[in-house]
Protein backbone atom coordinates (compact mmCIF):
# COMPACT_ATOMS: atom_id res chain seq x y z
CA UNK A 1 0.00 0.00 0.00
CA UNK A 2 1.30 2.96 -0.95
CA UNK A 3 1.71 6.18 1.65
CA UNK A 4 -0.92 8.09 -0.52
CA UNK A 5 -3.32 5.27 -0.37
CA UNK A 6 -3.23 5.18 3.45
CA UNK A 7 -3.19 8.97 3.21
CA UNK A 8 -6.21 8.73 1.88
CA UNK A 9 -7.71 6.20 3.64
CA UNK A 10 -6.83 7.43 6.88
CA UNK A 11 -8.32 10.84 5.93
CA UNK A 12 -11.76 9.71 3.71
CA UNK A 13 -14.12 10.41 7.14
CA UNK A 14 -13.55 13.50 7.25
CA UNK A 15 -13.05 15.39 3.88
CA UNK A 16 -13.98 14.62 0.46
CA UNK A 17 -11.37 15.71 -1.63
CA UNK A 18 -7.92 17.57 -1.38
CA UNK A 19 -7.58 19.30 -4.77
CA UNK A 20 -10.17 22.04 -6.91
CA UNK A 21 -9.04 24.47 -9.72
CA UNK A 22 -5.69 23.86 -11.19
CA UNK A 23 -3.55 26.16 -9.14
CA UNK A 24 -1.67 28.92 -11.00
CA UNK A 25 2.58 28.77 -11.00
CA UNK A 26 2.75 31.95 -8.62
CA UNK A 27 0.71 29.65 -6.08
CA UNK A 28 2.40 26.77 -6.78
CA UNK A 29 5.57 28.25 -6.38
CA UNK A 30 4.69 29.69 -3.17
CA UNK A 31 3.03 26.74 -2.38
CA UNK A 32 5.82 24.78 -2.38
CA UNK A 33 7.88 27.40 -0.32
CA UNK A 34 5.77 27.96 2.09
CA UNK A 35 5.10 24.10 3.51
CA UNK A 36 9.13 24.29 3.59
CA UNK A 37 9.36 26.96 5.68
CA UNK A 38 5.93 26.86 7.64
CA UNK A 39 4.89 23.46 7.24
CA UNK A 40 5.08 21.06 10.77
CA UNK A 41 7.02 17.78 10.32
CA UNK A 42 5.51 14.93 12.14
CA UNK A 43 8.46 12.28 11.54
CA UNK A 44 10.29 14.34 14.36
CA UNK A 45 8.94 13.89 17.61
CA UNK A 46 6.97 17.25 18.53
CA UNK A 47 9.01 19.39 21.61
CA UNK A 48 8.39 18.88 24.92
CA UNK A 49 6.95 22.64 24.91
CA UNK A 50 4.96 23.41 21.85
CA UNK A 51 6.11 27.48 22.15
CA UNK A 52 9.37 25.52 20.90
CA UNK A 53 7.61 25.34 16.88
CA UNK A 54 8.24 28.73 16.41
CA UNK A 55 10.64 31.53 16.32
CA UNK A 56 8.42 34.08 17.84
CA UNK A 57 7.73 33.83 21.70
CA UNK A 58 4.90 32.71 21.99
CA UNK A 59 2.53 32.28 25.56
CA UNK A 60 0.64 29.60 24.32
CA UNK A 61 -0.53 27.60 20.61
CA UNK A 62 -3.81 27.33 19.58
CA UNK A 63 -4.96 25.09 16.63
CA UNK A 64 -7.17 25.74 14.11
CA UNK A 65 -8.95 23.19 12.05
CA UNK A 66 -9.97 23.21 7.88
CA UNK A 67 -9.35 26.94 7.73
CA UNK A 68 -9.99 26.74 4.83
CA UNK A 69 -8.74 30.17 2.48
CA UNK A 70 -7.31 31.26 5.63
CA UNK A 71 -9.35 34.51 6.15
CA UNK A 72 -9.59 34.23 10.26
CA UNK A 73 -6.27 32.14 10.88
CA UNK A 74 -4.38 35.21 9.39
CA UNK A 75 -6.56 37.75 11.15
CA UNK A 76 -5.88 35.81 14.64
CA UNK A 77 -2.23 35.38 14.21
CA UNK A 78 -1.66 39.12 12.84
CA UNK A 79 -3.56 40.03 15.92
CA UNK A 80 -2.22 37.81 18.67
CA UNK A 81 1.42 37.98 18.07
CA UNK A 82 2.10 36.46 21.31
CA UNK A 83 0.21 33.37 20.71
CA UNK A 84 1.37 30.68 18.38
CA UNK A 85 -1.39 28.85 15.80
CA UNK A 86 -0.95 26.09 13.72
CA UNK A 87 -3.44 25.60 10.33
CA UNK A 88 -4.48 22.37 9.08
CA UNK A 89 -5.83 22.45 5.90
CA UNK A 90 -5.91 19.11 3.65
CA UNK A 91 -7.59 20.95 0.62
CA UNK A 92 -4.94 22.27 -1.79
CA UNK A 93 -6.03 25.26 -3.28
CA UNK A 94 -6.77 26.62 0.96
CA UNK A 95 -3.03 26.24 1.85
CA UNK A 96 -1.75 27.41 -1.88
CA UNK A 97 -3.99 30.84 -0.96
CA UNK A 98 -2.52 31.03 2.78
CA UNK A 99 0.93 30.47 1.39
CA UNK A 100 0.67 32.59 -1.41
CA UNK A 101 -0.64 35.81 1.79
CA UNK A 102 2.63 34.57 3.82
CA UNK A 103 4.65 35.11 0.62
CA UNK A 104 3.36 38.87 1.06
CA UNK A 105 3.44 39.38 4.61
CA UNK A 106 5.20 36.82 6.90
CA UNK A 107 4.09 35.49 10.50
CA UNK A 108 6.36 33.96 12.87
CA UNK A 109 3.57 33.03 14.74
CA UNK A 110 2.56 30.32 12.45
CA UNK A 111 2.16 26.85 11.09
CA UNK A 112 0.58 24.57 8.62
CA UNK A 113 -0.21 20.87 8.74
CA UNK A 114 -1.54 20.01 5.17
CA UNK A 115 -3.03 16.21 5.51
CA UNK A 116 -5.70 15.05 8.15
CA UNK A 117 -6.22 17.23 11.33
CA UNK A 118 -6.24 13.50 13.23
CA UNK A 119 -2.43 12.87 12.25
CA UNK A 120 -1.52 16.28 14.03
CA UNK A 121 -3.77 15.66 17.25
CA UNK A 122 -2.06 12.31 17.78
CA UNK A 123 1.07 14.14 17.37
CA UNK A 124 0.69 16.64 19.67
CA UNK A 125 1.88 16.42 23.00
CA UNK A 126 -0.89 16.05 26.27
CA UNK A 127 -2.37 19.10 27.31
CA UNK A 128 -0.22 21.32 25.07
CA UNK A 129 -3.08 23.64 23.06
CA UNK A 130 -4.89 26.78 24.86
CA UNK A 131 -7.29 26.50 22.22
CA UNK A 132 -8.98 24.61 19.01
CA UNK A 133 -11.46 26.24 17.03
CA UNK A 134 -13.64 24.61 14.10
CA UNK A 135 -15.06 26.55 12.31
CA UNK A 136 -17.66 25.77 9.20
CA UNK A 137 -16.54 22.19 8.69
CA UNK A 138 -17.83 19.76 6.16
CA UNK A 139 -21.31 18.87 7.63
CA UNK A 140 -21.66 16.09 5.39
CA UNK A 141 -25.79 16.65 5.60
CA UNK A 142 -27.01 13.48 4.48
CA UNK A 143 -27.77 11.04 7.47
CA UNK A 144 -26.17 8.18 6.21
CA UNK A 145 -22.31 10.44 5.93
CA UNK A 146 -23.12 11.92 9.23
CA UNK A 147 -20.34 9.11 10.40
CA UNK A 148 -17.70 11.30 8.97
CA UNK A 149 -18.88 14.35 10.77
CA UNK A 150 -15.47 15.36 12.52
CA UNK A 151 -16.94 15.90 15.92
CA UNK A 152 -17.45 12.33 17.58
CA UNK A 153 -15.96 10.43 20.54
CA UNK A 154 -12.85 9.89 18.97
CA UNK A 155 -11.81 13.16 17.98
CA UNK A 156 -13.59 14.84 20.99
CA UNK A 157 -11.20 12.25 23.26
CA UNK A 158 -8.26 13.96 20.92
CA UNK A 159 -9.60 17.57 22.02
CA UNK A 160 -9.61 16.54 25.33
CA UNK A 161 -6.05 14.80 25.74
CA UNK A 162 -4.38 17.58 23.44
CA UNK A 163 -6.03 20.91 25.75
CA UNK A 164 -4.93 21.88 28.53
CA UNK A 165 -7.31 22.31 31.52
CA UNK A 166 -9.84 25.24 30.72
CA UNK A 167 -8.36 25.10 27.45
CA UNK A 168 -11.49 26.70 25.10
CA UNK A 169 -13.01 23.89 21.92
CA UNK A 170 -14.55 26.47 19.34
CA UNK A 171 -17.22 25.26 17.16
CA UNK A 172 -19.29 27.06 14.22
CA UNK A 173 -21.47 26.42 11.98
CA UNK A 174 -24.43 27.59 9.96
CA UNK A 175 -26.52 23.80 9.61
CA UNK A 176 -28.75 23.06 11.99
CA UNK A 177 -28.31 19.34 12.62
CA UNK A 178 -24.77 19.31 13.10
CA UNK A 179 -25.41 22.09 15.56
CA UNK A 180 -26.86 20.15 17.43
CA UNK A 181 -24.99 17.16 17.17
CA UNK A 182 -22.08 19.13 18.36
CA UNK A 183 -24.23 20.45 21.64
CA UNK A 184 -24.86 16.85 22.10
CA UNK A 185 -21.71 15.23 21.60
CA UNK A 186 -19.74 17.65 24.06
CA UNK A 187 -22.70 17.02 26.87
CA UNK A 188 -22.20 13.04 26.25
CA UNK A 189 -18.50 13.23 26.64
CA UNK A 190 -17.96 15.04 29.74
CA UNK A 191 -14.69 16.64 29.43
CA UNK A 192 -16.37 19.77 27.40
CA UNK A 193 -18.62 22.50 29.17
CA UNK A 194 -20.79 24.40 27.13
CA UNK A 195 -20.27 28.29 27.81
CA UNK A 196 -23.41 29.86 26.89
CA UNK A 197 -24.55 32.08 29.56
CA UNK A 198 -27.58 33.11 28.06
CA UNK A 199 -29.98 32.39 25.30
CA UNK A 200 -28.61 34.32 22.67
CA UNK A 201 -24.81 33.51 23.47
CA UNK A 202 -24.43 31.15 20.80
CA UNK A 203 -25.80 33.49 17.68
CA UNK A 204 -22.93 35.69 18.86
CA UNK A 205 -20.11 35.93 17.25
CA UNK A 206 -17.05 35.53 19.10
CA UNK A 207 -14.58 38.35 20.16
CA UNK A 208 -13.05 40.07 17.18
CA UNK A 209 -14.40 37.67 14.52
CA UNK A 210 -13.60 38.73 11.30
CA UNK A 211 -16.19 37.03 9.32
CA UNK A 212 -14.99 34.22 6.68
CA UNK A 213 -16.71 33.75 3.13
CA UNK A 214 -18.36 30.71 3.96
CA UNK A 215 -20.43 32.62 6.53
CA UNK A 216 -21.15 35.35 4.27
CA UNK A 217 -22.64 32.68 1.93
CA UNK A 218 -24.66 31.52 4.30
CA UNK A 219 -25.85 34.57 5.71
CA UNK A 220 -26.97 35.23 1.76
CA UNK A 221 -28.84 31.54 1.34
CA UNK A 222 -30.67 32.25 4.93
CA UNK A 223 -29.13 30.67 7.29
CA UNK A 224 -28.27 31.60 10.62
CA UNK A 225 -24.18 30.65 11.91
CA UNK A 226 -24.14 29.88 16.03
CA UNK A 227 -20.94 29.98 17.68
CA UNK A 228 -20.55 27.39 19.76
CA UNK A 229 -17.72 27.30 22.72
CA UNK A 230 -16.92 24.68 24.93
CA UNK A 231 -14.11 24.89 27.60
CA UNK A 232 -12.04 21.70 28.64
CA UNK A 233 -12.72 20.62 32.58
Amino acid sequence: MTSETRRSRSSEAFFGRRHGKTIRPQQAAALEAGLARYGVDLSVAPPADLAGLFPAQVSQVRLEIGFGGGEHLLHEAAAHPDVGFIGVEPFVNGMAKLMKALADRPLPNLRVYDDDAVRLLDWLPPASLAGIDLLYPDPWPKKRHWKRRFVGQANLDRFARALKRGGRFRFASDIDSYINWTLLHCRAHGAFEWQAGQADDWHRPYEGWPGTRYEAKAVREGRRPAYLSFARS
